[in-house]
């Protein structure tokens, strides 16, 4: 059971988010929603690697019409992000959508808006109010105060018409203005908290600040659901949630790799073993320490304390298991025989 601040539970799909209840991985596909092939391949290849909840942007009503045909090919619960035109929330609901992402900043008819909470409140389906640094409502100087306002003001007309299953999005690209807004917001609402750094940057510079910011936030006890927005593919997005969990001890069976920086000493091709063996180990749902090392200095120490793990000699490597010498092998077996011994464990 995981400690985090207290919050109400809300089911999406079949899954439960808020509460104790594990910290979910979120992602949304980059595919046009109503290339139904590709976006279900997408869909499928993220949730091989642990993406828990996936969300579709719905542009037009062909988007919208979609929704039934991907939810047929996926085994995730599946949200659909609303912007401007509140049809196209009523059209997914009716496709049987697990949940609707809305922006206050754009959607401002109250009429529409109780009517889609009417029709979500019938299916059980949540709504998350997502709030962005970049798109306030007119006339909101951008500071954490008027962040929470701009969400409060939509969620007091969802608690009006009696409707409770709401998540809550706060999210900035400056890490100190998120940071501030979500704790400004786990004092003021009960709801879960869906925890990222909007417009983070690419996959290089955008996970170095969505580690920092998300990981700043959920060691405070806050947060249930976790995306990191990249420039890059969803994939990523995926395998940075999953890394940013499994080192803040937030979520089990995730395998963890230790590999060696290399240098002069090092005499085996060590960079490729260490990156085919950090893909494959995504797919891999094991609590699991696999340790791939290039030379006799720190090499053997390194694999005797990992589960398994191998220490690199000239063209060829020890392949330790539990702090074991299990055998020697070429550097061309590397790849294979570590793979089987991970598959073996």
């Amino acid at each position: 059971m995981y400690k985090r601040n207290e919050t109400r539970v809300v089911k999406v799909g079949n899954l439960a988010l808020g509460g104790n209840n594990p910290i979910l991985i979120q992602s949304m596909t980059n595919t046009k929603t109503k290339d139904v092939e590709s976006t279900i391949k997408q869909i499928k290849a993220l949730e091989e690697l642990g993406c828990d909840i996936i969300r579709v942007a719905v542009l037009d009503k062909e988007d919208a019409y979609s929704i039934s045909k991907i939810k047929n090919g996926i085994n995730i619960p599946l949200v659909a992000d609303i912007h401007f035109d509140p049809e196209l929330a009523l059209i997914a609901i009716n496709e049987g959508v697990d949940k609707i992402r809305l922006n206050p900043g754009n959607i401002r008819n109250e009429d529409k808006i109780k009517e889609i909470v009417n029709e979500c409140k019938k299916r059980h389906i949540p709504i998350r109010i997502g709030v962005n640094s970049g798109s306030l409502p007119k006339g909101f100087e951008l500071n954490k105060e008027n962040m929470v306002l701009a969400a409060k003001e939509h969620i007091d007309i969802l608690e009006s018409l009696d409707f409770h299953d709401i998540v809550l999005s706060i999210k900035a690209s400056n890490i100190d203005l998120a940071y501030d807004a979500y704790m400004k917001a786990a004092e003021v609402f009960s709801y879960p908290l869906h925890i990222g750094i909007t417009e983070a940057g690419t996959d290089f510079k955008g996970l170095i600040t969505s580690s920092i910011g998300i990981s700043r936030i959920l060691n405070e006890n806050i947060g249930n659901t976790i995306r990191v927005s990249l420039s890059a593919s969803p994939i990523l997005e995926v395998k940075a949630a999953k890394d940013i969990l499994r080192e803040l001890h937030l979520k089990d069976n995730l395998p963890t790799l230790t590999s060696c920086p290399t240098c002069g000493r090092t005499q085996i091709d060590l960079i490729p073993i260490a990156k085919e063996i950090e893909e494959y180990l995504y797919k891999v749902n094991k609590n699991i320490h696999v340790a791939v090392m290039g030379c006799v200095v720190n090499g053997p120490g390194e694999a005797r304390e990992a589960d398994l793990g191998i220490a690199g000699g000239k063209g060829e490597a020890l392949i330790f298991k539990k702090g074991l010498i299990v055998r020697k092998i070429k550097e061309d077996e590397i790849i294979p025989e570590l793979k089987k011994e991970i598959d073996l464990f």
